[in-house]
């Protein structure tokens, strides 16, 4: 083949898959409001963890703090710069899917509430949260391999005393692996439009509760029987002080599972709440 064929070729795919999404200026609404929709529940739910936290009742906190010093402002704009670059990833993947009449007949999305019953309904947010949580430990766990941590993950790793800013701080690369749950949410398992906007609602605050600095569980819940499978933000910010072990996002059953979680992240825990 000719390398004027191997052009006419390639920019032939390239027409055809940009052709996929029509960018008109219905598109494009909707790409704002999405947007608009990812955004304002981070910026929402960080924003007020930080200002309950560092701002309004920093000086009755500061004792409590699971590492007693607090990031510079240099950091909480990095992740803010960086958590902005990935909502507008973030964005993008639902009109490629979602609001495209080419892939979407091939999604399991579907539109009555509750057109496959109310008990599949509920049942759906739990195959959700399992999914999720499974697909982020292993997905972390292969970013922290040393030939991706240096050029990916590490960006998320500069703070090593994360703030609720640094939820959604990820290098591009990482934004774009994280929006992979979506696409494998909506095209394994039906799911309604609100199944998507109220499962990542929760998501931002959990994430960003395992960023926020502070433990809010109580003494004795990482050792109950309920508590040592749920992770907590000692469980994240170790994670992000020693760069090792705690991988999970909303639960430590593969920490556990596969020998991941930290030795010492009961005595920290226990620490932490003495404290308080």
């Amino acid at each position: 083949m000719s390398l004027n064929s191997l052009h006419q070729s390639f920019f032939s795919r390239m027409n055809s898959i940009f052709l996929l999404v029509k960018f008109k200026p219905m598109t494009v609404e909707k790409y704002l409001q999405i947007l608009f929709s990812i955004g304002s529940r981070y910026y929402l739910v960080a924003g007020a963890y930080f200002l309950i936290f560092y701002v309004l009742f920093k000086k009755g906190l500061s004792n409590k703090k699971i590492q007693a010093a607090y990031p510079k402002l240099n950091d909480y704009l990095r992740e803010i710069g960086y958590s902005l670059g990935t909502i507008i990833l973030f964005a993008a993947v639902p009109i490629f899917i979602v609001q495209n009449p080419a892939v979407r007949p091939y999604t399991t999305l579907y539109d009555r509430m509750d057109g496959l019953g109310w008990a599949y309904y509920w049942f759906a947010y739990l195959l959700m949260f399992l999914m999720h949580d499974t697909y982020f430990y292993w997905a972390h766990r292969i970013m922290h391999h040393p030939s991706i941590f240096k050029w990916v993950h590490k960006v998320h790793h500069l703070s090593t005393n994360p703030s609720p800013w640094a939820a959604y701080a990820f290098h591009p690369l990482e934004s774009i692996v994280e929006t992979g749950i979506f696409v494998l949410f909506v095209f394994t398992i039906p799911v309604h439009q609100s199944h998507i906007y109220l499962f990542f609602f929760f998501s931002i605050i959990y994430n960003a509760y395992g960023h926020l600095g502070w433990e809010l569980y109580p003494a004795g819940f990482s050792k109950s029987w309920i508590g040592k499978w749920i992770n907590t933000s000692v469980s994240h910010n170790q994670h992000h002080k020693y760069f090792k072990g705690n991988y999970g996002l909303y639960l430590l059953f593969w920490d556990r599972v596969m020998g991941t979680l930290r030795e010492d992240y009961d005595t920290a825990f226990e620490k932490v709440k003495q404290k308080q």
